[in-house]
C-alpha cells in the first residue's frame, strides 16, 4: 500500500521561486535518464539537443482566466472571489474569502461596474447578461505559495506563449519554459508538435489529506485531444518517434486518450504502479510533496531515481515549483 509520507521530501521555502526569469528559456535544466539511472544538468533554451526528429513534443494548449476578483459589500467590507466553474451564463461556483460572507449578500467589483451577489453557498451570479467581462475585472490566479499579490507582468509570465482555449485556473506551467523563437527552431529541427487541452482546476492546489493514497479521489478536468494532434500520434508511432509530454496535464490527457477517450472529464490519478501506455518522455517543473504530481513523476521516473533527482536539484539550488526550473526524464 502506497503512502503518503513515501512522497515527503525536505524543501527549503528560499526554493520557492516568487517570480519567473526575465528570460523564459534561461532556466535550468535537470536531466533524467532513466534507462542509465544518471542525472546530468542544462540549460532549457538547449532542450532540443535531448530530442530527436520525428519526435512529437505535446502541449496544452489552455489559457488561464483571470478569475480572482477583489470586491467589496455594500457595507464596504473586502472580498475576495475566485470563480471555479461557470454554471450557467451568468452564475459560476466559487470561493469566497472571508468565508463567513452571507448568501445573498450583494458584492460590488470596478467600483460598481460590475455586481454580483452570492446566489447559493458556493455561488455567485452577475447582473450583467455577458459575464464574459467579468474575468476584464479579475486578476491571475497565483498559487498559493508564491507570496505575493500578482502584477501586470504576471499576465504574461504565467500564461504559455501558446495559451489558446480560455478555461484554466492554473497555469500549465512546464509550458512556461518555451519562446515563440523556441519551439520555432524545434520545427525546424524535426520534432513535430501538437496540442492538447485540459483545463487545469482548483484541484491542482488541493492536498493528498488520505495517508492510504489509493483513498484519494481526483476532481474531474475537462480535456480535449484534436483530431490533428491524433494523426500526429499516429504518424510518430509509425516513425519511431518519442511522444514528449510537456507536463503533468499533457501527460495525464495523453494517457487518458490512450485508455479510449479523446473528450470529457479525466479524473486519472497516476502513481508508482501504473503502466504507461502511450508517454515516452516528460518535461515538467519541480512539484510540491505529498501531491498527485509528485506521484506521477515519481510513476514515471521511478521513485527512487526521482527522490535522488529531487534531492540534487535541492543541493544546487535550483528554483521550484510553477515559476521554477524545469526537469526532462527520457
Amino acid at each position: 500500500m502506497p503512502n503518503l509520507s513515501e512522497f515527503d521530501y525536505p524543501l527549503p521555502k528560499e526554493l520557492i521561486a516568487q517570480h519567473p526569469l526575465e528570460d523564459r528559456v534561461e532556466a535550468r535544466l535537470l536531466i533524467v535518464n532513466r534507462q542509465a539511472g544518471k542525472i546530468t544538468h542544462s540549460i532549457f533554451k538547449e532542450v532540443g539537443s535531448f530530442f530527436k526528429e520525428k519526435d512529437l513534443l505535446v502541449l496544452n494548449d489552455t489559457k488561464v482566466l483571470h478569475c480572482r476578483l477583489m470586491g467589496n459589500k455594500t457595507t464596504g467590507g473586502r472580498v475576495e472571489i475566485l470563480l471555479t466553474r461557470r454554471l450557467n451564463g451568468s452564475t459560476f461556483s466559487c470561493l469566497v474569502q472571508p468565508s463567513r460572507t452571507k448568501v445573498g449578500e450583494k458584492i460590488i467589483f470596478g467600483g460598481g461596474k460590475v455586481i454580483g451577489a452570492l446566489s447559493a453557498r458556493g455561488q455567485i451570479s452577475f447582473k450583467q447578461p455577458d459575464a464574459d467581462i467579468i474575468y476584464s475585472y479579475g486578476v491571475v490566479p497565483l498559487p498559493p505559495y508564491i507570496k505575493r499579490e500578482p502584477i501586470d507582468s504576471d499576465k504574461v509570465n504565467y500564461q504559455t506563449v501558446y495559451a489558446k482555449n480560455e478555461g484554466a485556473l492554473a497555469s500549465p506551467t512546464a509550458g512556461l519554459h518555451f519562446s515563440q523563437k523556441l519551439l520555432e527552431d524545434l520545427g525546424a529541427q524535426g520534432v513535430n508538435l501538437a496540442y492538447v487541452t485540459l483545463h487545469v482546476g482548483l484541484g491542482t492546489f488541493r492536498p493528498v489529506r488520505c495517508e492510504n493514497i489509493l483513498e484519494h479521489k481526483m476532481e474531474p478536468e475537462h480535456f480535449l485531444v484534436p483530431d490533428e494532434t491524433i494523426a500526429k500520434i499516429n504518424q510518430a508511432k509509425k516513425d519511431k518517434g518519442r511522444i514528449i509530454a510537456v507536463g503533468t496535464t499533457s501527460l495525464r490527457t495523453l494517457e487518458t486518450y490512450a485508455g479510449g477517450r479523446r473528450e470529457g472529464n479525466t479524473d486519472l490519478f497516476i502513481y508508482p504502479g501504473y503502466k504507461f501506455k502511450l508517454v515516452d518522455c516528460l518535461l515538467t517543473n519541480f512539484h510540491l510533496p505529498m501531491t498527485t504530481l509528485f506521484m506521477l513523476v515519481c510513476a514515471f521516473g521511478g521513485e527512487k531515481l526521482m527522490k535522488q533527482a529531487y534531492q540534487e536539484a535541492v543541493e544546487k539550488k535550483y528554483r521550484f515549483y510553477s515559476y521554477g526550473d524545469a526537469m526532462l526524464i527520457i
